[in-house]
């Protein structure tokens, strides 16, 4: 590690484990909520119990607003100043949900949790890029991400651990416990990485400059547009798959083991994104996996096999499940590679432009959808088919801006 301005006493090991687990409070604070919509939807809103799922994409969409902000911020006032600043938010926002008597009162503080959790989650990527370079920074991303893609198969199991001991609320005091401890590490331990002499003031002409910039480019239009259609799929599998699990197939005790080894077996994705895209290109594969997609929702949705009887409904949705997971390390890396290709010298503020677009919107599509579930499985697969049907139609149309750039080169 190079110098900084204060002595730097971690180790490489405890840097890692302490970037990951601020890379971890998105996760946990969406996968952990998962086995508690059922009771927040039937004491906050009993005559819509489906309006619970909105606050998992409320979260979403504050995160989204506040990874705009967060990258530019901490370029300007330093890491430490805005990481602290984002967790204030999110401890005050998730001690309002705890004590909200409302479901907007807490769907207002998820918007403001997941806005101040965007703070610990993005600067944590710039912390990286403070200290290492090179080959050193690809080797320190692919230990943290290594590490991320566990939380997603555990937060449920402890969600549901910590609601058996103390109720739903107890969740959100999890949520608090668990930023003091990371702020409280990071503070004891980690000095600030960006020296005075290396921020850059915060100029609103400069970020709009880069935005415009952004949206010249055709192909940066269309892999926006269509990373927000893949991750609005994910998040709309999000939303509904708690109710799934619990009323059409009565699998609520076993849910989140379920759910764990589907996201610890999807979670190899991104090992096979990194034989195939070498092979077959960006485009091309992420054209491809949504081509499949739209095969799988078609007879999924066709045949209705979510409702045969027995355990065969079940095996079938679970396989649609892991499908769409999987789905999403073959695609969102590779549509932020597109989009980020044309504007490598303005890479800071377009990777906080595109996460945050691409956020928003995906939370955008998805929450109306949440609101459809009847019982069955049929609205979440039409959705997800329509979604899928207009990404690969738009990756198709990235196809022919391509090859127009080509021959016009």
């Amino acid at each position: 590690m190079p110098p900084t301005s204060q002595p730097f006493s971690l180790s490489r090991t405890e840097f890692v484990a302490l970037i990951a687990m601020m890379f971890a409070t998105i996760a946990f604070s969406v996968d952990a909520m998962l086995p508690a919509l059922p009771d927040i939807g039937a004491e906050l809103s009993p005559e819509q119990p489906n309006r619970a799922g909105l606050i998992l994409t409320s979260f979403v969409f504050g995160m989204g607003v506040g990874t705009f902000f967060a990258g530019p911020l901490s370029d300007a006032f330093g890491r430490k100043p805005v990481i602290y600043g984002g967790a204030a938010v999110y401890i005050l926002s998730a001690a309002v949900a705890w004590a909200s008597s409302s479901v907007e009162i807490m769907l207002a503080a998820r918007i403001l949790q997941g806005f101040g959790a965007a703070g610990p989650r993005i600067v944590s990527v710039a912390i990286v890029r403070d200290l290492f370079a090179g080959r050193d920074m690809a080797k320190i991303v692919s230990i943290v991400m290594m590490i991320f893609t566990l939380v997603p198969a555990v937060a449920p199991l402890i969600g549901s651990f910590i609601i058996a001991g103390f109720g739903w609320r107890g969740i959100f005091i999890a949520f608090i416990l668990f930023s003091l401890l990371s702020m409280t590490w990071m503070g004891a331990r980690m000095p600030e990485t960006l020296a005075v002499e290396n921020r850059r003031p915060l100029q609103m002409s400069l970020l709009t400059s880069a935005l415009k910039e952004l949206f010249s480019h055709p192909s940066v239009r269309v892999s926006i547009l269509v990373q927000s259609l893949a991750m609005a799929m994910l998040f709309t599998m999000l939303m509904l798959v708690q109710p799934i699990y619990f009323d059409v197939y009565d699998r609520a005790e076993s849910f989140p083991y379920w759910f764990g080894a589907v996201a610890l077996f999807a979670g190899t994705a991104s090992l096979l994104n990194a034989v195939m895209v070498g092979r077959f290109g960006m485009r091309r594969l992420v054209t491809v996996t949504l081509a499949i997609q739209i095969v799988l929702s078609s007879i999924m949705l066709g045949f209705d096999l979510g409702s045969l009887p027995g355990v065969f409904g079940f095996a079938a949705f679970v396989v649609f499940q892991t499908c769409l997971f999987f789905q999403a390390g073959l695609t969102l890396g590779n549509l932020n590679a597109i989009a980020m290709e044309p504007v490598g010298h303005i890479a800071g503020i377009a990777a906080s432009a595109i996460a945050a677009i691409s956020t928003v919107l995906a939370a955008v599509l998805a929450s109306p959808v949440g609101l459809l579930f009847n019982g069955t499985v049929q609205p979440l697969v039409a959705a997800i088919l329509v979604m899928a049907m207009a990404g690969y139609a738009l990756m198709l149309r990235l196809g022919r801006i391509e090859a127009r750039a080509t021959n016009d080169s």
